[in-house]
């Protein structure tokens, strides 16, 4: 038997509402006690006023939204749940003929669109807010920065026997601008020969130019200076920009291109792929929820350990965002397989949640009834 379309949509309002409220407090708290914190960082760079502040809660509240959304459902789901069985409600849809499985299935639906949207929101607002705070907060919370031209970080690349390093990557127009080159040129044997420095590179109609360039050889001890000069590498740009890509700084679409220009290159892909998966398992933790936080719904009412059970629940909560961060964590180190951490603790609760529903005593009554009516049949089989 299906839930009626009345009784979805006050299950789905209830738990909707209390998610909203939860998030919204919980931004709200937590948004005060980063102000804290950073409030006169922010106000300490040359006229920086109120505006500033704004600006900053609003690139970091959206940060904070995705990272806590699925504990709220998880908060949101235990109430939902424990109201429905403190009102009796739970003893009503089971007299009606809703087994455990219809009764969370439109707690499933809402939180499916919770997903959905926190999804969406990652993908278009959290990672534009992720790259340009930390690109304000790399200048200080400077005013009038320029605009963000694109990924940012250190890159370390090997090229036969030249170790390079980079230490910013932009991207403007259509040329590749790279920032403080070092280049350490080995022998054969592995002995250091040479060390250049440059100020920046250019990538332009096909070849690379280094400027400012001071260059020691370690043999003569003499030192180069040259103004520009001409950088034969093999080293595509692409390579470049797909190593500096920061995963919670781009759309998994950016992300996957990233991942195929590494591939192309001959390269690991194993961290990249592991923040990709985890770009759809983080949303998707949403859909767990309704059912770790059955325990607060079945049980009878009475019995007076509905507390007990939703500080089991929440424990439950608990631990599956443990696990998951430490999975993740084992991912990006290239310890575990992407797929295993992205998705292993996902597979793993969602088999724990059904562990302890059929534990409960919604789970428990149908094994003692068929227990009643099998003695009985047994009891009237034997011969009089």
């Amino acid at each position: 038997m299906i839930p009626s379309k009345t009784l979805s949509r006050y299950m789905v309002k209830m738990l909707i509402t209390r998610f909203i409220g939860i998030l919204l407090g919980l931004v709200s708290v937590l948004m005060m006690l980063v102000l804290l914190a950073q409030a006169d960082d922010v106000l300490a760079a040359e006229g920086a006023s109120w505006v500033s502040i704004v600006s900053f809660i609003a690139l970091r509240a959206p940060q904070l939204a995705s990272q806590f959304a699925p504990f709220a459902t998880l908060i949101a789901s235990l109430l939902t749940l424990a109201t429905l069985n403190q009102n009796s409600e739970v003893v009503v849809m089971k007299a009606a003929g809703l087994s455990a499985h219809r009764i969370l299935l439109p707690l499933g639906l809402a939180t499916f669109m919770i997903a959905g949207v926190h999804f969406v929101f990652n993908e278009t607002v959290v990672v534009d807010a992720n790259a340009e705070l930390e690109y304000w907060e790399a200048n200080d919370f400077a005013i009038d920065l320029p605009p963000n031209e694109g990924p940012v970080g250190r890159v370390w690349i090997k090229e036969e026997n030249t170790l390079i390093l980079v230490e910013n990557v932009s991207e403007i127009g259509n040329r590749v601008v790279l920032d403080v080159i070092s280049i350490f040129e080995k022998s054969d044997i592995g002995h250091l020969r040479a060390m250049a420095r440059a100020d920046f590179a250019i990538y332009q109609n096909n070849e690379w130019t280094l400027h400012e360039v001071r260059r020691f050889d370690v043999e003569s001890h003499n030192l180069a200076i040259t103004p520009s000069i001409k950088w034969n590498i093999s080293v595509e740009p692409e390579r470049f920009l797909a190593l500096t890509v920061r995963p919670d700084h781009v759309s998994f679409i950016q992300l996957w291109k990233s991942i195929q220009q590494l591939e192309r290159e001959g390269l690991s892909t194993d961290q990249p792929m592991a923040s990709f998966l985890q770009k759809f398992a983080a949303p998707a933790s949403s859909l767990l929820m309704p059912l770790l936080a059955a325990v607060a719904a079945f049980g009878v009412t009475r019995a007076g350990n509905l507390i007990i059970r939703l500080v089991f629940g929440m424990a439950l909560g608990f631990s599956f965002f443990v696990a998951d961060n430490f999975m993740l964590a084992m991912g990006e180190f290239g310890v575990a397989p992407p797929l295993l951490a992205a998705w292993s603790p996902f597979l793993l609760f969602l088999l724990v949640g059904y562990a302890v529903l059929f534990n409960t005593e919604e789970g428990r009554m149908p094994a003692k009834i068929a227990n009643r009516i099998f003695n009985k049949q047994s009891t009237n089989n034997k011969p009089s």
